[in-house]
């Protein structure tokens, strides 16, 4: 019984290291996507998980793979599908039925949105600490 209990955690642990090498589809766990994604709690300052766990009862398109344990592996498409719904709840202020008619339509422009406005808030920072910079030699 011990030599089968040793034979499976080297299993799970050999098929985690698979995965984790696989090129260019590297699964993260449930917190890394969390960081990535910068989902913070902010009322206990601690990662919000569960958001990610709710994100995924509700939207079809994120696929985690689940293994013993119910730890949940999220690929590179899991990610990004998880980045566009988060940009369009929390960036573009859009309902959740909204979201889904987005994400479910054929013809969806959410990449082209996503990056016309990341590079405007590209933009915007580069503004603002231009003017920071000017106020700065105003005051010497």
């Amino acid at each position: 019984m011990l030599f089968s209990s040793r034979l499976q955690k080297s299993l799970k642990t050999l098929l985690i290291m698979t995965l984790n090498s696989k090129g260019g589809s590297k699964y993260k766990t449930i917190g890394e996507v969390a960081k990535i994604l910068n989902l913070i709690d902010k009322k206990k300052g601690t990662l919000s998980t569960h958001t990610i766990r709710f994100w995924e009862k509700e939207f079809k398109q994120i696929k985690p793979k689940i293994f013993s344990g119910k730890r949940r592996y999220y690929d590179e498409n899991s990610i990004n599908v998880l980045k566009k719904i988060k940009y369009l709840l929390k960036e573009r202020g859009m309902t959740l039925i909204g979201v889904k008619k987005v994400l479910n339509s054929e013809d969806s422009n959410v990449d082209e949105m996503y990056n016309t406005t990341i590079r405007q808030t590209n933009i915007i920072k580069s503004k603002i600490k231009n003017i920071k910079n000017i106020i700065k030699d105003l005051k010497k």
